[in-house]
């Protein structure tokens, strides 16, 4: 489908797209199209832009543990990537970024400043909003473990300051308390001020540069994936468990779970978003079958079924 783009009248100054494929704007590079998107200029811009929104509203960063089911979706898609960029230390010696902000380019930055900490972000392939909505972490840190505060907004297009108390934080998993959730049930991040230890800036890039290089060797990065597809089990580890049911390499369509690491589903070239989800529920229930563990996703699947 034509992509049909328009600028937006004043007061708004992003760029709204209609029919807008979403395989362009995920990982696995696969999925349906949103019936809008919208680009903000900046934080001010998407205040703006929120108060005059209808509809359901999906925040999409890099896309990176997301999948768009192929009927695509109705509503709006706000694309943060390349929009709410802004990173800068503050007086305090806080890193702060913005939600589109990658991963990896925060990690740099706090090396550059020497500050230690943050090494564990460069390996983490999406955005600063992505990391605080499921708390990633890999090498045994999280996200939420480096964040003093962060900024949230909700549809209305109202800003608020919020501390890591308002918030029950687990592995892969962030919700606002009970309490506050009635009273605003529907907020994203779009800040946040990082709190790293003052250290030497080589240092932290070189350990960097080894788990980079350790992520290089052990996961299908040539290849469209999303990531871990699954929360590893308490004390035990998704891929062990998928690859002792005998599913490494294992196929459906244009879609297959990875032969160098068996936690990512990769896209062979011409996968649909349905066998992905189709990959991704056979797993799950060969390994129940098989080792009596309900695996949880960790992606996200949104979207219509049907195209």
């Amino acid at each position: 489908m034509d992509m049909t783009q328009a600028h937006l009248h004043a007061p708004l100054r992003g760029t709204l797209r209609l029919n807008e494929p979403m395989s362009a704007h995920v990982s696995w590079r696969a999925g349906g199209v949103a019936q809008r998107c919208y680009v903000p200029a900046d934080l001010a811009d998407l205040e703006q832009f929120l108060k005059t929104c209808d509809g359901a509203v999906y925040f999409v960063g890099l896309g990176s543990n997301l999948l768009v089911r192929d009927g695509g979706l109705r509503g709006t898609v706000i694309l943060l990537h390349g929009a709410l960029s802004q990173i800068k230390l503050t007086p305090q010696g806080l890193i702060y970024a913005e939600a589109g902000v990658s991963s990896p380019k925060l990690a740099s930055f706090a090396a550059r400043h020497d500050l230690e900490g943050a090494e564990f972000l460069s390996g983490i392939p999406g955005t600063v909003g992505g990391a605080l909505a499921m708390n990633a972490g890999c090498y045994g840190k999280e996200t939420w473990q480096c964040v003093r505060k962060v900024l949230t907004i909700d549809g209305r297009g109202t800003l608020r300051e919020r501390s890591p108390e308002d918030y029950e934080i687990g592995y892969r998993h962030v919700t606002l308390h009970p309490s506050l959730f009635t009273l605003h049930p529907e907020e994203w991040f779009v800040a946040a001020w990082f709190s790293f230890t003052p250290g030497e800036g080589k240092a932290a890039k070189q350990k960097a540069k080894e788990w980079l290089a350790k992520r290089m060797a052990t996961q299908p990065l040539t290849q469209p994936n999303a990531g871990s597809v699954f929360r590893n089990p308490p004390g035990d580890y998704a891929a062990r468990l998928i690859e002792a049911s005998g599913l490494k390499g294992l196929t459906i369509g244009g879609a297959q779970v990875s032969e160098k690491h068996a936690n990512f589903i990769v896209n062979l070239g011409n996968a649909s978003a349905a066998d992905i989800e189709n990959l991704i529920e056979t797993v799950q229930e060969k390994v129940k079958e098989t080792h009596g563990v309900e695996l949880v996703r960790e992606v996200r699947i949104i979207g219509d079924m049907n195209d």
